[in-house]
């Protein structure tokens, strides 16, 4: 009995120390999204009214993302990683990728000064101020991006800056893969 207690403890160490090791293994930087294969939640946004800058439009929704496939980027014009990511979305965008934004978060006055220095890779641009869209689709912070297939469904999500690396690798080959499959 006394080796039944003993050996009791010291099973449970081993199991626990198991468990954090094989946790261990996971990478922090790829959090599950539960949208993964799933439509888009229905969201209707204003649009980014910089029209004066020869971009946007009135208001942005999830209908207008069906058709083709596309990147879905969510961002802010107070994100520090955002201005690294800026320049890869917009040779993306030139790239003929459809390139659709979510200004989160944010005061639209600041996110359409940010854009007017940087330019804008974005198609269409909404804005979602109270971050209800952003909670809607598990935004944890900015950037995120979305691959969002020709039917509305999410295929794909980038959390933090789009590298070069991530473009080549995982993201572009999707992309393509998703044209080709429509």
């Amino acid at each position: 009995m006394k080796r039944l207690l003993f050996g009791l403890p010291v099973a449970a160490f081993i199991a626990l120390v198991a468990f954090f090791a094989f946790g261990l293994t996971k990478d922090p930087s790829r959090i599950p999204s539960i949208l993964i294969d799933r439509p888009l939640p229905h969201f209707d946004l204003p649009g980014l009214d910089v029209a004066a800058a020869g971009f946007g439009s009135s208001t942005f929704g999830s209908a207008t993302q069906r058709g083709e496939p596309k990147l879905l980027n969510v961002f802010a014009s107070w994100c520090a990683a955002c201005p690294q990511e800026h320049p890869l979305l917009t040779r993306i965008s030139s790239e003929g990728v459809p390139v659709y934004g979510i200004d989160w978060k944010d005061k639209p006055d600041d996110a359409k000064a940010w854009l007017a220095q940087l330019g804008n890779p974005y198609r269409r641009i909404g804005s979602d101020p109270t971050a209800r869209t952003g909670i809607d689709l598990g935004v944890t912070g900015v950037p995120e991006t979305f691959i969002v297939d020709g039917r509305g469904r999410v295929r794909y999500k980038q959390i933090g800056p789009i590298t070069a690396d991530d473009w080549d690798k995982t993201l572009k080959p999707l992309l393509a893969r998703l044209r080709n499959e429509a």
